[in-house]
């Protein structure tokens, strides 16, 4: 039998553009001084750059949409747990008495092949128990074939909510309409949690404002195995979806609480790329770290999303994790959210 308890905190107020964590969560930091520049000439300069950013963002999101065409699912295995890789998604699986436990679900039109994997690796029949550990498309397309073969579906409840309604984000142009109820989440955490499955302790927990408003991590300690989901990433930037309550602030304190639960020796599975290691997430909370500093002196000082794309602190990792342009955009418009006033 699967048991799941879930630990809920309500303490402290809520702050605007937190995804609702308390201030003491968002830090604090003040922002004084915000005059923006202006006349002709950085007027043209912004709308050159802001052009720029949204062309970055729209050719990151045409390579996500083109990784999602049917594309073989590559398996590696752990030691008793396995890693599915897509294009442009991680998923992982281990088995128990009753089905398998799978953690993302990858996109659409690989999830058939995805499931089959899954069972064939863990030598079982079918999913029990799927986790989302974000409601982006690329991590919810077995949703549906599980939920209709009655597994169950675990989420946060802001990414119950998101994949309930009609929404826009960062990840997409538009509207998306809500999922199939078949697809939803049928069981939701608040909080941190744990959970005993095939012999192995779980420990959940949420990272408010993070990637998106319902980001969770999963910990299995006797594996030294962490499952990052959406706020690691090892070949991209991951885009702060400030559009459905992610701030930078958020993305600091996330990978700051995951880098306090690994070792150096640390598996960590992103949401998509190579396996990391802790020593990994460690090295990113201090890039994630400065340049949240970076980016108060830049709002200190009245510069905006195109000042932050235009002198790009993140340069030097350019070489590494791509073109950082529509991810500094989206993490200043953030900041502005939610540190300036209407």
């Amino acid at each position: 039998m699967n048991r799941s308890t879930d630990t809920r905190r309500t303490k402290g107020s809520r702050v605007r553009g937190c995804g609702g964590a308390t201030a003491r969560q968002c830090g604090g930091a003040k922002v004084i001084g915000r005059v923006l520049p202006t006349g002709p000439a950085a007027s043209s300069r912004r709308r050159f750059i802001g052009s720029l950013a949204a062309c970055s963002g729209a050719l990151l999101l045409g390579d996500v949409a083109r990784a999602w065409q049917a594309s073989p699912v590559t398996v590696t295995d752990l030691g008793g747990v396995w890693v599915f890789r897509g294009s442009a998604w991680n998923a992982l699986a281990l088995p128990g008495p009753e089905g398998a436990l799978l953690i993302d679900g990858g996109d659409a039109a690989n999830a058939e092949a995805l499931l089959t994997s899954v069972r064939g690796a863990t030598r079982t029949t079918r999913i029990h128990t799927l986790f989302n550990t974000h409601g982006h498309l690329d991590q919810v397309g077995a949703n549906e074939a599980v939920g209709r073969a009655g597994g169950i579906i675990i989420a946060h409840e802001k990414t119950q909510q998101y994949l309930s309604n009609s929404v826009e984000s960062v990840e997409f142009k538009g509207r998306r309409a809500p999922l199939p109820p078949a697809a939803r989440p049928t069981k939701t955490v608040r909080g941190d949690g744990s959970m005993e499955f095939g012999g192995q302790q779980i420990n959940y927990g949420w990272l408010p404002a993070a990637h998106t408003d319902g980001d969770l991590f999963l910990h299995m300690p006797q594996l030294n195995l962490l499952v990052a989901g959406g706020v690691m990433a090892t070949d991209h930037w991951p885009l702060v979806d400030y559009r459905n309550g992610a701030w930078l602030g958020g993305r600091v304190r996330a990978v700051d609480r995951l880098a306090g639960l690994v070792r150096p020796d640390t598996r960590v599975i992103p949401a998509r790329g190579r396996v990391m290691t802790g020593a990994d997430v460690v090295r990113q909370r201090d890039i994630y770290t400065k340049l949240f500093e970076t980016m108060i002196e830049y709002m200190n000082k009245g510069r905006g999303p195109e000042d932050a794309v235009e002198l790009n602190p993140l340069k030097q990792y350019q070489g590494e994790f791509g073109d950082p342009s529509a991810f500094l955009y989206g993490a200043m418009r953030s900041m502005m959210i939610a540190y300036v006033p209407d």
